[in-house]
């Protein structure tokens, strides 16, 4: 009789107090983080979470790297193509041709993450794309350029947000 009892305990504790208990302790501490850093427009609408990439296909954004999953966050996984897969090859030099721009194209912008849901790009993959947005936007070059953080990693959902302040 006492094995059911502490399975049964152990049930409660773990499936219906545990949950809310650090969920609770989450909100409390870090509400914003709790939620899913959420990112909201000026109306208050949700946009996107600054934790997963979403899929800008537009020329007028910042492209994010690569995603194996399509930017579902339920289906998320790396290709898991080995370096010498001839898909792996073709889809490269498919997004190569794709983004044409200025010098050497960067790694980040050819090759998805392990997730394939990565929010952030190389600073040199957002200034590789800056020729293309400001040409895009009918701005100069040093009007996008100003807008991207000096920080190794840049937000893709981020920089898009302020392109459209």
């Amino acid at each position: 009789m006492s094995i059911i009892r502490l399975t049964l305990l152990s049930i409660i504790i773990c499936g219906f107090a545990y949950v809310p208990a650090v969920l609770g302790f989450a909100k409390t501490m870090a509400p914003e983080k709790a939620s899913g850093s959420l990112v909201h427009d000026s109306e208050g609408k949700v946009i996107g979470s600054s934790l997963v990439a979403q899929a800008f296909t537009s020329p007028r954004y910042f492209h994010p790297r690569p995603s194996a999953c399509d930017y579902n966050a339920q289906g998320a996984a790396g290709s898991n193509l080995s370096p010498k897969n001839p898909e792996l090859a073709t889809r490269a030099e498919a997004i190569i041709t794709a983004q044409a721009g200025d010098g050497p194209i960067p790694a980040d912008l050819v090759t998805a993450s392990g997730s394939g849901l990565d929010p952030h790009i190389s600073r040199a993959a957002a200034i590789y794309q800056v020729e293309r947005v400001a040409a895009e936007r009918k701005v100069s070059r040093e009007t996008v350029e100003a807008l991207i953080p000096e920080t190794e990693l840049v937000n893709v959902l981020e920089l898009n947000i302020a392109l459209e302040r």
